[in-house]
């Protein structure tokens, strides 16, 4: 199945302890159906010190999965994403305006 949501994209999370914030998707994991969206569902790991990196309590994003994400819009409300064909393209649109999200 096509993903409708891509690395990139500006989304809101639409429940959990972040619901309501808003970040930019940096990286998409197909497989488990998630994303990691930058800034947000950050856990703390604890990691040991190495002779390479420091050690200590380190924030990270935590992937969310993508029922709980949906698209911004150019007005910034949350929409819905669908696929329809442009000029023989498939591209994805959003559902609230109609407009066209790949150019």
């Amino acid at each position: 199945m096509a993903a409708k949501l891509k690395k990139g994209d500006k989304v809101v999370v639409l429940v959990g302890k972040d619901r309501g914030k808003t970040g930019e998707i940096v990286r998409v994991l197909p497989r488990e159906g998630k994303a990691i969206v930058e800034g947000l569902n950050i856990a703390i790991r604890h990691t040991r010190q190495s002779q390479t990196s420091q050690g200590g309590r380190i924030p990270k994003a935590m992937p969310i999965h993508l029922s709980n994400l949906a698209y911004l819009d150019s007005n910034g409300k949350p929409t819905r994403v669908g696929f329809r064909f442009e000029d023989g393209k498939k591209v994805r649109y959003a559902k609230t305006t109609g407009e066209t999200i790949d150019a």
